[in-house]
């Protein structure tokens, strides 16, 4: 005989810190944003982003 089902689903929230999918899906495109914003500060000053901040 087969285990009965539950009746009632518990409401269970997302976490708000740690690896979840809203934060996995921000953190993604955040980072997309930078590499673009990276490439575009290298072609309007031919110059690498590192040499930009005075770095090397």
């Amino acid at each position: 005989m087969a285990a009965p089902e539950p009746t009632v689903k518990p409401n269970i929230q997302d976490p708000k810190f740690g690896f979840n999918f809203y934060s996995e899906k921000l953190n993604g495109r955040a980072a997309m944003i930078g590499i673009i914003l990276a490439i575009i500060i290298e072609l309007i000053t031919h110059q690498g982003v590192v040499s930009w901040l005075g770095l090397i």
